[in-house]
């Protein structure tokens, strides 16, 4: 059975976010992803073509490394699907030796293709992710933290003669401190994790915000760029001598579309000029 070829750009409008994509894979593969970057193994990908091309025989579960931690292991597991790709007669490449990095947009990238992938050549079969690995995950959640086991003094008295011995003095004063039950230390111990592992996925989801926005930009200074290099070419030859009135016409034009704005938007008087796209970025 041949695969049903797709094309994607991160310009489609009907691109789903990355916590929607999470939450497909694990509704699909009943796993307990948290992030786009964790798909770096490559382990998922290979799940789901098993799962899409299920009588075909051509992925090997068995050779999966599910519980991969090292770049090496994930390159073997991208290795079987790059071979699946190619049984199938997927023709998209595997940006192999950027998704082992575990960069979130390169990842995310893969992702959004994979789901218009997936979506076009899924069948409705039925399907047992957890029996199709054998009980193996990737992903999930945080281990929670071992506690040593208190240190017990041998001559000190034990709990159970603290508690007889306590219960028969008589209390210095009012306002002597009272003793805070063990158990509310814990809970408070657990608490406190619990809030930094909170901490530190909002640290991460700022470093990905970030990364976004450096991309963003990157990408915003390259198209104006184009667009100043554009501007000064229709400039030029708009009061060039030798220029013939059509080719005056055509950057005439060109320069309108450069200078227009949005419906019902209108650019402040001291931040636009009329002679060009941006006046504070002429050096660009």
């Amino acid at each position: 059975m041949s695969a049903v070829n797709v094309t994607s750009t991160s310009a489609s409008s009907d691109n789903l976010s990355r916590h929607e994509l999470v939450r497909w894979v694990n509704d699909s593969l009943q796993l307990h992803i948290k992030k786009v970057e964790e798909l770096c193994t490559g382990g998922v990908y290979c799940q789901f073509m098993h799962m899409l091309f299920l009588d075909s025989g051509k992925v090997p579960m068995n050779k999966i490394k599910w519980n991969s931690k090292l770049e090496h292991e994930f390159i073997s597991n991208f290795k079987i699907l790059q071979n699946v790709f190619k049984k199938t007669g997927v023709d998209k490449v595997i940006p192999v030796e950027r998704l082992v990095k575990g960069k979130f947009q390169d990842n995310f990238e893969f992702l959004q293709w994979f789901k218009k992938f997936f979506d076009a050549n899924y069948q409705g079969l039925e399907y047992d992710p957890v029996a199709a690995r054998e009980g193996n995950m990737v992903g999930g959640p945080r281990p929670a933290p071992v506690r040593s086991a208190p240190r017990v003094d041998s001559r000190k008295p034990s709990a159970a003669n603290s508690r007889t011995s306590v219960a028969t003095r008589q209390p210095l004063s009012n306002n002597a401190p009272q003793r805070i039950p063990s158990n509310t230390s814990v809970a408070s111990n657990q608490e406190i994790n619990a809030l930094k592992v909170e901490v530190a996925e909002f640290q991460e989801q700022n470093k990905e915000l970030q990364t976004t926005v450096e991309a963003l930009e990157k990408e915003r200074d390259f198209y104006f760029g184009k667009l100043r290099e554009i501007e000064v070419i229709c400039q030029d030859m708009e009061g060039s001598e030798g220029c013939d009135e059509r080719m005056q016409e055509m950057c005439a034009k060109i320069t309108t579309i450069l200078y227009a704005t949005e419906d019902g938007f209108e650019a402040p008087e001291d931040e636009v000029e009329p002679n060009g796209l941006d006046q504070e970025q002429d050096e660009y």
